[in-house]
């Protein structure tokens, strides 16, 4: 099945950044999409929930003054995270907010839910759900999805155990819509692999942490540049759903990354009376594809790096 207009013209890359919680805000969503890639990100990363709106139309007004002031490179549209879960107090109204605004891309997380794919779908939207498995993939598509996001092994955040090539070829053996790799992208070289893997675009967060434009402290953006993935430590501690971060958070936050506890997957809460170490602010998440990234710079320099890479690497394949 040809992708949807939406997620193919204006892109100078097939890539979403993706949602990365506390991080991404307007500023790093609008050079992402000034870039050429779809930027997106949390509904709960503005807060108080009024500041939603605020937020949606900052982006629309500042992606429209681009548009306006350069209408041979139109910006690339956005996209915004819903967490689904049970727990997420906050849902009702910020896919209210979401359908008042005709959010374009819709990213769900830790959950299917069919009211939430009805929703985007009554103004024209479309729903892509991050999923670790075929079994989810399935539930996913089954109640009305559009396309997939397969966090494979390697992924920061919550992430996956299975390899991309596995789960992309179990995926790719029933589904033929929409379908992104998340996993260790840190590079064109690997946004190409993953297209040639059975992907149609590659989801990267993790390197746009090291950006100017994100929200993110001074050390926790060197850390993305000095560290590699031996650095990396997967864990369920932090949110109840397993994920990887980075080890100098864990032992800045006093603990011994070689001897966490396992969570209680029950006990996960995205509401707004959550408590435990923070995940994402003081333990930093972090893919382990990190290696290639080696110095903070600008968001459109990051996406020049990589449109290089991808067309060198398109000409390499193709000699």
């Amino acid at each position: 099945m040809a992708l949807p207009a939406i997620l193919k013209d204006r892109l100078r890359l097939p890539l979403i950044g993706a949602p990365l919680f506390i991080i991404s805000n307007p500023d790093l969503v609008v050079a992402q999409c000034t870039s050429g890639v779809i930027g997106s990100f949390p509904a709960l990363n503005a807060r108080p929930q009024a500041q939603l709106a605020d937020w949606l139309a900052e982006i629309e007004a500042r992606l429209a003054a681009h548009d306006e002031k350069h209408p041979d490179s139109p910006s690339a549209p956005y996209a915004m995270n819903q967490i689904v879960h049970r727990s997420n107090d906050r849902l009702e109204h910020d896919m209210e907010v979401c359908v008042k605004f005709k959010v374009p891309v819709v990213i769900t997380s830790l959950g299917a839910r069919e009211e939430v794919y009805e929703a985007v779908h009554s103004y024209g939207g479309i729903v892509l759900h991050d999923i670790i498995n075929d079994r989810f993939a399935r539930k996913a598509i089954e109640k009305g999805a559009d396309g997939l996001i397969a966090v494979a092994a390697g992924a920061g955040g919550h992430a996956g155990m299975l390899s991309p090539f596995a789960l992309l070829q179990e995926i790719r053996e029933w589904f033929d819509g929409p379908l992104l790799l998340s996993g260790a992208i840190a590079s064109g070289n690997s946004i190409l692999a993953a297209q040639a893997m059975g992907a149609d675009m590659g989801y990267a967060g993790s390197a746009f942490i090291a950006t100017h434009e994100a929200r993110a402290v001074d050390g926790y953006k060197q850390a993305i540049a000095d560290c590699r993935s031996s650095d990396i430590v997967y864990t369920n501690l932090f949110t109840g759903v397993h994920g990887n971060y980075l080890r100098p958070s864990i032992e800045a936050a006093g603990m011994d990354p070689d001897n966490l506890p396992e969570s209680d997957p029950t006990k996960m809460n995205f509401g707004s009376d959550r408590e435990k170490p923070k995940a994402w602010k003081e333990i930093w998440g972090c893919g382990q594809g990190i290696a290639a990234i080696d110095q903070v710079q600008s968001t459109a320099a990051l996406v020049e790096k990589w449109h290089g890479e991808y067309e060198s690497a398109r000409r390499a394949l193709t000699r």
